[in-house]
């Protein structure tokens, strides 16, 4: 594969992974207009569970697929990763449809043990469980759908898997608004039938996306056909070895892909029964858990994805480096991994806790905005953690110490299962909050220690600029609230969505011309991402 394929390859599964995301994020705003907070408390509990099950079901073989097809195409055998995409397809259909049968049959377990005994003001056993039911059906299409998009991958293809993918999320989103609108505005429904045809959206975008992908099976399939006829040699592995080399390097993609929903579903499991316990209601319990495990999370993960998407791109070239034993430049990339996150991250969560209240009043309304902006405001720096465990996770990775993923995300929930419920009582919702917050520093700490030990990586750099990076943040922090101060001579978030607008724009507005101002002049942008920010200079300097 040429080098301008692959960077175009990379370029279209990056834009597209990103407008997915972007789209997943932003259809929680109409959404929430629809069904507040009580409604998205029944969606997490029927969404965070399906992400699990459908991590395990799927576990990395798609990405494993897509390197061993490439692997032995490369060596002239295509019949060998026919065979493998074949024995995907059926491995993941049947791991699917098991992942389907045990969600929908364990559904009304599962939301007993989310819901307290007082369920007379919040969302009922039976609603709970209908949603759970509802979303369990997308298991049975999933897992085998992402083996097609291995496959092609696989082949040097990338458009199946980044039409596919967009095409996918649109069609939920469509499906998923539409359908609650309707039961709703229309039909006069209640929140949890809406609800329970959002979550089937998913299914529905499932759908959408095998018809892309079968149309691009039926135009690439002569191609394909001929490559096996012209094959000179197979090598005749067994179907065990194939599965065996298969899982070798599939399990730990699913560890990454499930820790934060595991972190979810144990507030799940454990935030209503102690809140209502302390003297909450059920009802005022759910709507602070989808607070900030829904809503505020949607928030905090727009700096995240943003950072992701450039830090990311550096981890194929780190794994390339570390195995042609190109120790500087390996050090090199990864520094430069750690200082994109730092760079972008750090200034977001300061900001985005400096204007919680106006942007969660902006985004979903000011009903209990005191309370929910504070939740947001406590959650906010969870973005920093949870981009540092995404990139040390995977850097682990690409230097063969995917072992040691394990040992620390386990550390991580046995931390966070252990200080949940006596934090919560000590701190009350914020509780639940300050235990992601120390078990996922937990993680990342442990995970950074385990790569300085395993290729001798020093942080005195990443150190010297992050602390540059603190100082102008806090500069940064210091206009926006100037500004806010001097705004609220004249309004407040609290005297509706409008003001709140106004507020939080401008206050973003200010502190980025303040932050980037400094990161451009000081020359730090430039050390980070390289002279490409140099193009500025002729707009800058007239």
């Amino acid at each position: 594969m040429s080098t301008s394929n692959v960077i175009r390859g990379t370029v279209l599964l990056s834009a597209a992974g990103f407008v997915s995301k972007i789209l997943g994020m932003l259809y929680v705003i109409p959404f929430q207009w629809l069904v507040g907070e009580k409604g998205a408390a029944l969606f997490l509990y029927a969404y965070t569970p399906y992400v699990i099950l459908l991590s395990i079901s799927i576990a990395g073989v798609p990405k494993a697929v897509s390197k061993f097809v490439a692997k032995y195409n490369a060596l002239g055998d295509y019949e060998t990763g026919r065979r493998m995409f074949k024995a995907g397809i059926s491995l993941l259909t049947v791991t699917g449809f098991i992942g389907f049968l045990i969600l929908f049959f364990s559904s009304e377990a599962l939301a007993i043990s989310m819901l307290s005994e007082d369920n007379t003001t919040g969302n009922s056993l039976e609603d709970v469980t209908m949603v759970i039911q509802m979303v369990s059906f997308a298991l049975i299409l999933i897992p085998g759908m992402s083996i097609v998009r291995g496959f092609f991958q696989g082949h040097e293809s990338m458009g199946p898997t980044a039409l596919s993918q967009v095409v996918e999320q649109i069609a939920r989103i469509v499906f998923l608004l539409v359908a609650a609108f309707l039961v709703i505005k229309v039909f006069d429904g209640t929140i949890a039938l809406a609800v329970g045809f959002a979550t089937f959206g998913t299914f529905i975008g499932a759908i959408f996306s095998c018809v892309i992908l079968y149309i691009y099976w039926i135009k690439r399939k002569p191609r394909l056909d001929l490559q096996l006829q012209q094959q000179k040699q197979s090598y005749n592995l067994l179907m065990s070895d194939l599965m065996k080399e298969l899982f070798r390097y599939a399990g730990p993609f699913v560890l990454v892909a499930v820790a934060t929903p595991l972190y979810q579903l144990i507030d799940q499991f454990t935030f209503n029964r102690t809140m209502t316990g302390i003297g909450y209601t059920l009802g005022e319990s759910e709507t602070m858990l989808a607070s900030f495990n829904f809503y505020s999370h949607k928030l905090v993960i727009i700096p995240v994805t943003l950072a992701l998407g450039l830090s990311m791109a550096m981890l194929p070239a780190i794994t390339k480096a570390f195995t042609e034993k190109k120790q500087a430049l390996m050090i090199r990339q990864m520094n430069q991994s750690f200082q994109i996150i730092a760079l972008f991250i750090i200034p977001a969560v300061v900001g985005l806790s400096l204007l919680a209240h106006e942007a969660y009043g902006t985004l979903f309304g000011l009903n209990n905005i005191e309370t929910y902006g504070a939740l947001l405001a406590w959650y906010a720096p969870a973005g920093l953690f949870f981009a540092l465990f995404t990139v040390s996770s995977n850097i682990l990775q690409g230097i063969d110490q995917q072992k040691f993923t394990l040992i620390s995300l386990i550390a991580g929930l046995l931390l966070k299962i252990v200080l949940n419920v006596p934090f919560m009582h000590l701190f009350g919702a914020k509780g639940a909050i300050i235990t992601t917050l120390l078990t996922v520093a937990t993680v990342v700490i442990l995970n950074m220690w385990r790569i300085h030990k395993s290729v001798n990586f020093s942080y005195r750099q990443l150190a010297k600029r992050t602390m540059l990076i603190v100082i102008f943040t806090a500069v940064m922090g210091l206009s926006v609230w100037l500004v806010k101060s001097i705004l609220g001579i004249y309004m407040s978030y609290t005297d509706g969505v409008l003001q709140a607008s106004i507020i939080l724009i401008v206050s973003i507005t200010v502190g980025l011309i303040v932050y980037l101002g400094l990161c451009y002049y000081s020359t730090l942008l430039e050390k980070i991402l390289g002279n490409r920010v140099r193009i500025f200079d002729k707009f800058l300097k007239r």
